[in-house]
This record gives structure tokens, sequence and C-alpha cells, in this order.
């Protein structure tokens, strides 16, 4: 037996072609009385929307590129969950573009979305891979876009960040309020806005409260485990070792963790830990975790539903949106060694 057409469809439900399309396209926006004829017709019948079919009479391919420099960090993963719940709702596919941090790959994926083959871009990096031409609106040139986590210093791009500067201020203030002086700083990439943010937090927080910083508990990582362990390793063959340790990452986090049980130190009562992000993990390390939570699936929902306000036509691009953070003391953290 045949399958049945939209029309066919239509017929059998008592409605108009244009209001199947609306049923099958967003449900919401029907009664749900029509809805309900509309789907018993279709699951009867065995009609099979096009998409195709939809794409070619829209000029739209229904795509949605997400590109991330790592799609397997844990931070990207709570995000990315929430993007592709929220586009599958509203019809959308995602695209998943991982540049490993090359900006090559961003470009590729740019171009992408220049050549039709996805209808906007949610860009987790902080380059821009369009290619802007000089003397015209930045805007013009640039398909639907969101920007988050790595901020890109372009006017008028709707955004969706957390207060880097203050998330790290109040985790240096919960160390110094155990009474820590000596604190080091695990970075991440200094080239990235998130790093260089955190950093005058940190900074911030150590001159508020009169401690001159000190070059050698700085460390540069890039927001790895690996670099978390390094820079750990470099941390104890210093004379005067620090008793707190904030990583701008969970990870960097861990991984310092890891390499001060493996040299017979106890965290807290030794070295207490800091982290930031607040990824899955966290709370299961021993001891758990204390960082700054960023409100992972909260972001990703955010950047898609600006977006998706984009492409429907209902807002303009230049929307900010600032998500809050929150401190999370668990057991990492302690009181400042006695005997130092």
């Amino acid at each position: 037996m045949a399958k049945l057409g939209i029309k066919d469809i239509a017929a059998i439900s008592g409605v108009s072609p244009a209001t199947v399309s609306r049923t099958l396209r967003n449900p919401d926006i029907v009664s749900e009385e029509t809805r309900k004829k509309v789907m018993k017709a279709v699951e009867e019948g065995g009609y099979t929307p096009s998409r195709f079919g939809a794409n070619l009479r829209t000029q739209k391919s229904g795509n949605i590129i997400v590109v991330m420099p790592d799609i397997t960090n844990q931070v990207n993963a709570g995000i990315i969950r929430a993007i592709e719940r929220e586009a599958q709702k509203a019809g959308y596919s995602i695209l998943l573009g991982d540049t490993q941090g090359l900006i090559e790959r961003e470009k590729h994926y740019a171009g992408m979305a220049q050549s039709g083959q996805a209808d906007g871009v949610l860009l987790f990096t902080f380059h821009m891979p369009f290619k802007l031409t000089q003397n015209q609106p930045v805007l013009k040139q640039l398909p639907p876009m969101v920007n988050s986590c790595e901020s890109i210093p372009v006017e008028g791009i709707s955004k969706v960040m957390i207060d880097n500067v203050s998330g790290a201020r109040t985790a240096v203030e919960h160390l110094l309020s155990l009474g820590h002086k000596r604190i080091a700083a695990v970075m991440g990439p200094t080239d990235t806005p998130s790093t260089v943010e955190r950093f005058d937090g940190y900074k911030s927080a150590l001159k508020n409260a009169g401690i001159q910083i000190d070059e050698q508990l700085i460390i540069r990582g890039d927001y790895g485990l690996d670099s978390g362990m390094g820079a750990m390793e470099q941390l104890l063959k210093l004379r005067m070792r620090p008793t707190a340790v904030f990583c701008f990452s969970d990870d960097m986090a861990i991984g310092a963790m890891s390499v001060l049980q493996e040299n017979g130190f106890r965290i807290p009562q030794d070295i207490s830990i800091m982290g930031f992000d607040d990824i899955r993990y966290a709370r299961l390390m021993t001891p758990a975790l204390t960082t700054i939570h960023q409100p992972l699936e909260e972001i990703g929902k955010a950047c898609i539903e600006l977006l998706l306000e984009q492409l429907d036509g209902k807002s303009e691009p230049g929307r900010y949106i600032e998500l809050p953070f929150k401190l999370m003391v668990r057991q990492s953290t302690g009181p400042v060694p006695t005997d130092r």
C-alpha cells in the first residue's frame, strides 16, 4: 500500500495542507484538537515528512554548526548535551565541529555555514573564523551566530558568558578566608580570554588582601589533565611551596591532586586544591574538589535559544546573557597548615 502524501493527510484530518505542515514543523502553535487529528492521520497513513523537500522550499539546511576546540572536554560535553536536546525540539540537527584548537579547522566550519550547509553557528572559540571586509557592517557579513565561553572581540555578536573575573576572585577569596597566603595559580592557555580574565580575578583578590604576587607561583597550563600534573611537579620543587593551589580548570586540579597523592601529600591538610568549572567528576574525587560551578547545561540552552530566536526573526544579534557562577565548597580545601 502506498504511503499517503501531505494532501492526503489534510483531507483525512479535515484541515488544510498548510495546517498539516505547521503541525509537523511546529506542533506547539496549533490547537491540541488539530494536532491529535493530524497526528492520527499521519500514524495511520505512514506519512514521512520530506526534510529535503522542506529545505528546498524554505532555502534552509536545517543544520546548526557548533564550533568547539575540544568536544571531548567535560566542560564542552555538558554544553553540547543541552544544545543537542533543545535543537532537536526545534527541528534542527547539530553538526559538531571539533577544531582541536586549529584556526584552519575553524575557518573550514565557517565556510560550511557561508555555503549554506548550516543556517547558524554556535562559536565557542575566541577567533573570528569568517573573512570580513573592511568598511562594511560586520553583522551583515555573518550568518546568525552566538558566541560563548571564549569571547570574540567583535561588537554586536550575541554572547552567553559567565563573569570569569569575579569567579576567580571568589575562588581565591575562599582560600584567603582559610588563612592561605602562598596561593599558586595554574593558568590555562595565556592567549585565551578566559585565562586572562581568571588571572585578573586571581591578581585582584591577592591585591585586595595586600599580598604581593610571587611569579614562582604562577604556572602556565593548557586546561588539560597533564598540564595540571606538570604544574604540580614544578610547584613541589620550590623551596617555599604554596599552601594552596588555584587551578583554572577542574581537569588541571584533578591532575594536580594525583601528583600530590602520589608523593604522599595529604589534601587539604598539607596543600589545598581549588578548581574551576565543576565538571561531573569534581564531586566524585577523593577528596571531593572545591571549585567554581559553571552552569554548563544552562549555557548550552541559552546559546541555542538565542540562535533560534535569530533564525526565527524574533530577535536581533547583539544580546548579552551573563549566567551566574557558584562557589562549591567541598573537601579539597581547608585551613592553612599550622607549621606553615
